[in-house]
């Protein structure tokens, strides 16, 4: 099994109510590679800029994570800094410089395309998209998004949950993404939509 994970790749600073970290890695794709190079081989596909650690591609290289669809462009990486609440599932943009990642269009390598698990990591719907249209026959794709994309661009994100088996959001996107407050309604309103 190979699995293709495509999304932001970020040095991000965090603050916590105990604490605060700065720039340290960052990015949903990031992520899910590094969490999903434990079970499966990972081709990721993402775009850094020219002041991201050089050491920390190498150690994603060494954890057999394929790294021919990350794009190095010139410019400065992706940045976010935000700060956690008590419970974590709310968070404040204090800060957000997109950098490279501002005109990332992801295009995946010939031989990505023929990938059966895919999970499109936290980026614009109409991207997430884009990367399904360039897919031969994809089996399972799971999908993240956010409160932005929920509340900015709705009609593309309803499109593109037509087409996912499994959504990763937390209970405030889901009560965004429905309309719903009680989750376990929201959470079958949003199984209607297609995941």
């Amino acid at each position: 099994m190979s699995l293709v994970v495509v999304g932001s790749v970020a040095l991000d600073t965090v603050e916590t109510p105990r604490g605060r970290a700065d720039e340290v890695l960052g990015g949903a794709a990031l992520y899910f590679s590094l969490a999903a190079s434990f079970f499966t081989p990972v081709r990721m596909v993402g775009v850094v800029g020219a002041d991201f650690p050089r050491d920390t591609l190498a150690e994603l290289a060494r954890r057999g994570i394929d790294l021919a669809g990350v794009e190095e462009a010139a410019g400065s990486t992706f940045r976010w800094s935000g700060r956690y609440h008590e419970d974590v599932n709310v968070r404040d943009t204090l800060h957000l410089d997109l950098g490279v990642f501002a005109h990332f269009r992801p295009t995946l390598p010939a031989d990505y395309r023929d990938a059966q698990y895919v999970f499109l990591a936290n980026i614009d719907p109409l991207l997430q998209a884009s990367v399904l249209d360039q897919l031969h026959a994809p089996g399972l794709v799971g999908c993240d998004t956010m409160n932005h994309w929920i509340a900015e661009s709705r009609p593309a994100l309803t499109a593109l949950l037509a087409r996912v088996g499994i959504l990763v959001i937390n209970d405030e996107e889901a009560r965004l993404l429905s309309g719903e407050r009680n989750v376990v309604r929201a959470a079958a309103k949003i199984l209607s939509m297609g995941p």
